[in-house]
């Protein structure tokens, strides 16, 4: 485990003595030194990188109902994230009608996720990314929920580890710095993250995102905050003016090579391999999130069709489609209140609906009747069933 071939990206050192001696990486200062090798591969995915992301930032300029796309995609980064950290929630959970009255503990840790990048995305217009914003960023995540014993807000005042569950220091697969040395670690990572300088920034939110992992300055939360802050990093930077970006799409499905990576990074200093995969993972992810937004909004186009050529008036129809794109997942009693409008004004508007193949009853239930807008639904699912 402490064999390090290469100290390019820091070395073990040794803590405490005798019984309690264990030992904890010292991350390197960034950038890397010897420099990143931008070999012929590596500059062609960082192209083609740039030119999806590109791509994707072009659509949501033509989107015109943009909001509706960042709501729900912060939603599904939120919930991927969660999800890889052990969080046993589905998107259904997090759109269900009722969350008020069923949210457990799961499905608090989507909501706090997505709390806490609403608050840090409205920061970035009076902060730079910087650690007095994740500390804060860190506060909203944690609140209420598991781990919130754990220091909200500041970074840690104890060493931590990661590995098993129920594991110690003895039996750990990576022991983060000291808290000493964190603390000149995460000075060190915040003057990188804003000194002006000629890296690529995509090829730098990847190191930043490592050296963030690496640290691991909190005591619960880094795996989260460090996802979140790659779309940080690419609203501060200009790459995306929205955060329709949900990366963690792509370690959840590659999530042994993304923590061998990292690993590998920290024991050989193979930050170019790395890098490879960091942008595998940008490439994949943009495409997939631009991939969706067409076909969503061909789907919306379709059904508005279908809703003009309705007969009469369709006013509350066309208020009720509006509703359930940003709430697929609806019960009639809260759709009637949150609209303003009589239940049974609701009722006719959703079996409209229905006969039109757009809404589907999704329980068996003759009272309190559940619906859901599957067809969007289900692009939305993608990768995020457990």
């Amino acid at each position: 485990m402490f064999n390090i071939k290469s100290e390019r990206s820091g070395k073990y050192v040794n803590v405490l003595y005798g019984e309690m001696a264990y030992k904890a990486f010292e991350p390197a200062i960034l950038p890397p030194n010897p420099p990143i090798n931008v070999n012929e591969e590596l500059s062609l995915l960082m192209g083609k990188a740039q030119r999806v992301i590109g791509k994707l930032d072009g659509i949501t300029e033509q989107i015109p109902d943009i909001d509706l796309f960042v709501a729900m995609y912060v939603r599904k980064e939120a919930l991927l994230s969660s999800q890889i950290e052990g969080t046993q929630a589905t998107l259904d959970d997090i759109l269900d009608p009722d969350i008020e009255n069923n949210t457990n503990l799961e499905v608090a840790d989507v909501l706090n996720y997505i709390k806490a990048m609403q608050f840090a995305v409205s920061k970035l217009d009076e902060l730079p990314l910087c650690n007095r914003l994740l500390k804060e960023t860190h506060v909203v995540l944690m609140e209420g929920v598991r781990g919130q014993e754990k220091n909200p807000g500041e970074f840690r005042r104890s060493q931590n580890w990661i590995g098993p569950q129920g594991g110690s220091l003895k039996n750990a697969v990576f022991v983060p710095p000291t808290r000493e040395n964190m603390e000149n670690s995460m000075f060190e990572l915040e003057k990188f993250m804003n000194v002006q300088d000629e890296m690529d920034p995509l090829l730098k939110i990847a190191l930043i995102h490592y050296q963030f992992e690496t640290i691991h300055p909190f005591l619960d939360g880094n795996g989260r905050i460090g996802r979140m802050l790659i779309t940080l990093w690419m609203i501060q930077y200009g790459l995306l003016q929205y955060p329709v970006f949900y990366i963690s799409y792509y370690f959840k499905r590659n999530r042994v090579e993304y923590y061998d990576r990292l690993m590998e990074v920290r024991l050989k200093g193979h930050f170019e391999e790395w890098l490879w995969f960091f942008l595998k993972a940008i490439i994949a992810t943009a495409e997939d999130a631009s991939e969706n937004i067409n076909i969503i909004h061909k789907l919306k186009g379709e059904n508005v069709a279908k809703i003009k050529a309705l007969p009469g008036r369709k006013d509350t129809v066309v208020n009720l489609f509006n509703y359930i794109e940003r709430n697929p997942i609806i019960d009639i009693a809260k759709t009637s209140k949150e609209l303003g409008l009589q239940y049974n004004t609701v009722a006719k508007a959703v079996e409209k609906l229905v006969a039109l193949d757009i809404l589907e009853q999704v329980n068996s239930f003759k009272r309190n009747r559940r619906f859901a807008y599957t067809q969007y639904l289900n692009v939305l699912r993608k990768d995020t069933q457990l």
